[in-house]
């Protein structure tokens, strides 16, 4: 071979490089091969051409409900464990999500449809008139000088009308999740079923008093002891009709089916004192400061003061049948008595002549419970025949509101923290509602009990109720809220809180 011919050939790695010299007159020609630089060579890539349709079709479940999961926030990771209260928030705030699509669906849907859904009603409400298909409208000439707003219908390019779109997209607070399952149940052996009765009372001390047939018991509700207090039927042959704490809660009030009423002292574990004046059971007991205030079934009602010798201090006489509700407002000025005579009575403090006389309800008014927000304010609720609850305002006498809850009202009481009311009911479904006031929207229905509920009464710190029944058990719920501020979330629909 004529000439230096030299080339150089390499991987694709690029390290090595092969060198072939050719051979001298009368030597074999060799290859020499020698470490390379490194370089970086890169090989040219086909570039991908993505390929567009000319429309979108979206993929659609079965199941409008699925496509709605697809909003909610993505579940941890299984290997990191959760706490049990921000799994029951998710599930509430799930729960609520849900109720307020299938609103807003609905009201879409069927704008025409009656409803008692709450959500439908503030979106028919704000919208001038539901849009129908087909509709007519005869030309007008006439020019209405209205201003132009980008919120009108016709510019919406959504089936949702504005108010659906704002209701959804808007911030709202977290849902408050309610157990609808007791946190405690204690059996009660003995305890009567007996709808004019008031056999439960939780006193400012965490202790629970309650009247099971001819004794009372005390309840510890830090460490769950039980005492005790007395047993009516040794030496009297008498039976338990009515407890009530005083607000120190060093002191208990006793009703009995005799119609004396009994004082104990409880750190002593002693009857201090027995009053004498009704001559049948005494079933209703309610405390202003050192004044206590008895209802019987002999249609009087007594208010008798402690610190005197003398049995009772004033005697009302305005009720035509048995007494079976009373209760003092918060400010101690004003007492409501409820009676078998279907009347709701409101007195003053120091007058023997009732301030004012409602005959709206048709049964018996044992329910009754003051607001404690706003003064003035009264509650009642009537029996079987009845079963409603109605609002008062006992400085101007009026009716304000009622409400049909279609089964018998035992018992209610506010809520120390927020604007709710709790009730109780008989015949026929035997449940526990918590109120919104004054919307009346159920928050929350409780079931357990098997007969009526007919006993309750609030925690000395406003968050929990119990509530006892013809079935011998006291059952404890969580119902009311701790007072404190919750914030508001944002709307999952709202697209401008995933802008960044």
């Amino acid at each position: 071979m004529s000439g230096k011919i030299t080339g150089e050939i390499s991987s694709k790695s690029g390290r090595f490089l092969s060198t072939v010299v050719p051979a001298s007159p009368g030597s074999p020609a060799r290859t020499v091969t020698k470490a390379a630089t490194t370089t970086n060579i890169e090989t040219p890539r086909r570039r991908r051409i993505m390929e567009y349709g000319d429309r979108y079709i979206p993929i659609r479940t079965h199941d409008i409900v699925s496509d709605f999961q697809r909003l909610t926030v993505p579940n941890t990771p299984q290997g990191k464990k959760r706490k049990i209260a921000s799994l029951i928030e998710e599930e509430a705030q799930q729960e609520e999500d849900d109720r307020i699509y299938r609103a807003v669906l609905e009201s879409t849907m069927f704008p025409y449809k009656d409803t008692n859904d709450d959500i439908i009603r503030r979106i028919n409400s704000a919208s001038s008139s539901p849009k129908g298909l087909l509709t007519y409208r005869s030309p007008s000439r006439k020019h209405h000088c209205s201003i132009d707003t980008p919120y009108r219908d016709a510019y919406s390019v959504s089936p949702l009308t504005w108010q659906a779109q704002q209701l959804m997209t808007s911030p709202r607070k977290p849902p408050r999740y309610i157990s609808k399952f007791p946190y405690k149940v204690l059996d009660a052996p003995e305890l009567q079923d007996d709808f004019y009765l008031n056999l439960v009372d939780w006193s400012s001390t965490n202790v629970l008093g309650v009247g099971l047939g001819t004794c009372v018991y005390l309840w510890n509700a830090v460490t769950s002891k039980v005492i005790k207090l007395c047993d009516l039927g040794a030496n009297q042959g008498d039976n338990v009709t009515s407890v009530s704490w005083m607000p120190t809660g060093t002191h208990i009030a006793v009703g009995t089916n005799h119609g004396p009423v009994e004082i104990w002292d409880i750190q002593r574990n002693k009857k201090i004192r027995k009053m004498l004046g009704h001559d049948q059971r005494v079933g209703a007991l309610a405390w202003n400061g050192y004044v206590v205030s008895t209802g019987s079934r002999d249609r009087i009602i007594y208010n008798r003061d402690v610190r005197v010798a003398d049995d009772h201090t004033e005697k009302l006489t305005a009720h035509k049948q048995e007494v079976c509700g009373l209760k003092w407002n918060p400010e101690g000025t004003q007492l409501a008595s409820g009676g078998n005579d279907n009347r709701l009575l409101v007195w003053e403090r120091t007058q023997t002549v009732p301030l004012h006389k409602w005959k709206h309800h048709t049964a018996a008014v044992k329910a009754i419970a003051w607001s404690p927000h706003s003064h003035g304010i009264l509650s009642s609720g009537g029996g079987s025949q009845d079963k409603h609850i109605r609002f008062w305002n006992t400085i101007t006498g009026e009716a304000l509101d009622s409400h049909d809850t279609e089964s018998q009202v035992c018992n209610l009481a506010w809520s120390k923290h927020a604007n709710e009311l709790v009730s109780t009911h008989g015949y026929s479904q035997n449940q526990i509602i918590l109120w919104s006031y004054p919307s009346m929207e159920q928050l929350a229905v409780l079931k357990g009990h098997t007969l009526r509920v007919l006993y309750l009464s609030v925690s000395p710190d406003g968050q929990n109720i119990v509530t006892g029944a013809g079935d011998e058990t006291l059952r404890f719920w969580n119902v009311f809220n701790n007072g404190k501020k919750e914030k508001k979330r944002e709307s999952k629909f709202d697209i401008r809180t995933q802008i960044r």
